[in-house]
């Protein structure tokens, strides 16, 4: 559904999807396009009485899709991956022009990790199995059940509601018919979510921020460290909560590599999304753009140095995408550990590059903040690795390499970086309710 704009081009009109039927809202809000800061969409300003529709069809369509077999929803969710592969490119379009990155990455990344997520999944519930014991001198037969506490996909399964944390977060997260609560976002959120689930004892899955730490001793392998190292820095503009923002180099190598990750740096191309030579497309609005560049006035007020990027270097883009959202990928150093761009999550294409001496200084330094989401490890001494990897208080340490991801293991931080871990078995147990039966002879 759509409505003219002045002039020739049209708004898209977004609506809810409720009881598997799209709905419209009383108000709206405007959604910019990041790479013009253009309104191009018209999103739903929904409120409680959305929520408690979207409650009350999820309530309603429960035992239906609970019962069927796993065989039924996996074949479901194949289905769901195969409509998802069909769509791809409306669909990187699509996120690539919400969002802001490049198109190259919602078509390489995006969109095919959903569909991977998705077959994952259906294979994965195929194959869990329950526990069983018996206490034969009392004659009893103990075994455990598994039962689904969140919903799937016919209507009223699966219920999309927009709106702002205040109006349609809260009333989400206090439902008391919402048993459990799957959150990725910032901290402060999570603490919200936190105080209002806590009266009705919810489970929780926090996947929140990051300050993660790369971590380059004098053995690594350069040829591989500094591009790999640039991405993890970079990717997404930033804007993702695995990059890398505070790079750790043993002073033997520091100058070499600052070369050379300085050269490779101002190589990655800020460009407009559909430039299929862009590395970096735009951040996802005016507001956190503002945000990002206050923290690199904060370090040059510290007196830190910006070797390129925001400031220093300039960014060239087409007239029309003057008022974008854009910022070049921007290098700071000689700046001290106890500085908010050291500490906070920034968020965007930023990060900090400083030396050090000793493994044991490292270790400790890498953990002095609050974060404890990922790390990397560059080293050519196996025995280096697994000691420093065991030492970090990271929920994942990547050595020489960086988001290589496998969906059977747990994925989640510690600290400030989350409660609970995503992943085949976690998943698993986290939405379903485990229940022991035993049977007396």
């Amino acid at each position: 559904m759509s409505f003219p704009m002045a002039g020739t081009r049209a708004l898209l009109m977004l609506e809810n999807f409720i009881d598997g039927k799209f709905l419209p809202c009383s108000s709206y809000l405007d959604s910019y396009d990041p790479s013009t800061g253009e309104v191009y969409c018209r999103v739903p300003n929904s409120g409680k009485e959305e929520i408690e529709a979207a409650v009350e069809a999820a309530r309603a369509a429960f035992p239906g899709w609970s019962s069927r077999s796993p065989q039924e929803r996996s074949h479901v969710l194949q289905r769901l991956a195969d409509l998802l592969e069909q769509s791809l490119e409306e669909l990187a379009q699509a996120e690539s022009r919400d969002q802001g990155k490049t198109l190259t990455l919602a078509r390489t990344m995006d969109i095919p990790r959903s569909v991977q997520n998705f077959r994952f999944f259906a294979s994965s519930i195929l194959h869990h199995t329950s526990e069983c014991t018996q206490m034969d001198h009392l004659g009893c037969l103990h075994y455990t059940v598994r039962t689904p506490v969140g919903i799937g996909v016919p209507p009223g399964v699966v219920n999309i509601v927009f709106g702002m944390g205040p109006s349609v977060g809260e009333a989400l997260v206090s439902h008391p018919e919402v048993p459990l609560i799957s959150f990725t976002g910032s901290q402060p959120t999570a603490e919200r979510i936190t105080q209002l689930s806590a009266p009705h004892c919810k489970k929780l899955s926090l996947e929140l921020g990051g300050k993660n730490p790369a971590i380059i001793f004098e053995d690594a392998n350069l040829e591989e460290c500094v591009p790999t190292t640039v991405r993890s820095s970079f990717a997404n503009q930033g804007e993702i909560c695995l990059c890398t923002s505070r790079i750790f180099v043993q002073k033997s190598i520091y100058s070499e590599f600052l070369k050379r990750f300085l050269e490779a740096t101002r190589m990655w191309k800020v460009g407009i999304p559909s430039d299929p030579s862009a590395d970096m497309g735009a951040l996802i609005s005016k507001a956190h753009l503002e945000k990002v560049r206050s923290y690199i006035k904060r370090a040059r007020m510290e007196g830190a140095q910006i070797l390129c990027g925001e400031g220093v270097d300039k960014l060239n883009l087409p007239p029309r995408n003057q008022a974008g959202y854009f910022m070049l990928p921007t290098v700071i150093t000689d700046i001290k550990d106890e500085s908010c761009c050291m500490k906070e999550e920034i968020f965007g294409p930023v990060t900090c590059v400083v030396p050090f001496d000793s493994e044991e200084e490292v270790i400790h330094r890498a953990n002095s903040v609050k974060y404890g989401l990922a790390a990397t490890v560059w080293s050519g001494n196996v025995g280096r690795v697994h000691r420093v990897a065991k030492k970090l208080q990271s929920g994942l340490v990547w050595t020489n390499c960086w988001l290589i991801r496998e969906l059977n293991l747990p994925f989640g931080g510690m600290k400030s970086s989350g409660v609970g871990r995503e992943g085949a078995k976690d998943s698993y147990e986290f939405f379903t309710e485990i229940k022991t039966i035993t049977i007396k002879h």
